[in-house]
């Protein structure tokens, strides 16, 4: 099995993909005060749960390192050894690592937070599944995993995120049965060059009881 055809992995983007990604950054990520308080949200949450967090998919690195301005110990994975370099040359304090998703070299429970900021684009929805069960195994009791995602209506979930999106129940739903509780559930209007409602979905794994 080759690391694209693992469960929930997103194809490796190309040397020119990353290239055009190190630019200077625009603006702080993210760019939008909505998406920003999703985010802060989630720091806090993760923050208050203890243990580092994983930016899974995180590309360039610029919200891993957006994350460690908020007082998180963020670290960053992607399956593209092009886009792990960009992150640690941009960012050589913060650890980046290549590998896919949906495998993370990531003891059982170890982790505060996972956070996926997009990225699901390039996986299918019959991969999410063993995308979230991972999310849900790396997360120690009481962490939070976030979800940014193109949204599509509910009446028409899409079967491929990045081209379609994905109805935000149905995110809500397959978190649920990888065992992650929803807590919120954000859905906010197209913008600029935005082509669909962007969604956030925050879930947490159940505290000991």
């Amino acid at each position: 099995m080759t690391a694209t055809s693992r469960p929930g992995a997103v194809p490796a983007p190309s040397a020119r993909v990353a290239v055009d990604h190190a630019g200077p950054p625009r603006d702080e990520p993210p760019v939008r005060p909505l998406d920003r308080a999703v985010l802060d949200a989630f720091a806090a949450y993760a923050r208050g749960a203890g243990g580092a967090v994983a930016d899974v998919g995180c590309g360039p690195g610029r919200v891993t390192a957006y994350l460690e301005r908020r007082g998180v110990r963020a670290f960053g994975v992607d399956l593209s050894p092009a886009m792990v370099a960009v992150a640690r040359r941009t960012y050589p304090g913060l650890r980046f690592e290549v590998g896919p998703m949906a495998a993370l070299d990531v003891a059982d429970g170890a982790l505060g937070g996972v956070l996926s900021w997009y990225g699901t684009a390039q996986g299918r929805v019959e991969e999410l599944p063993a995308l979230f069960a991972e999310f849900a195994r790396v997360l120690a009791p009481g962490g939070y995993a976030l979800i940014a995602f193109e949204a599509a209506g509910e009446e028409h979930p899409g079967d491929r995120p990045g081209a379609y999106g994905t109805a935000p129940g149905l995110i809500a739903g397959l978190l649920g049965e990888a065992g992650l509780a929803e807590v919120a559930r954000v859905l906010r209007a197209p913008d600029g060059r935005e082509r669909a409602p962007q969604g956030f979905a925050l879930a947490r794994k159940p505290p000991r009881s």
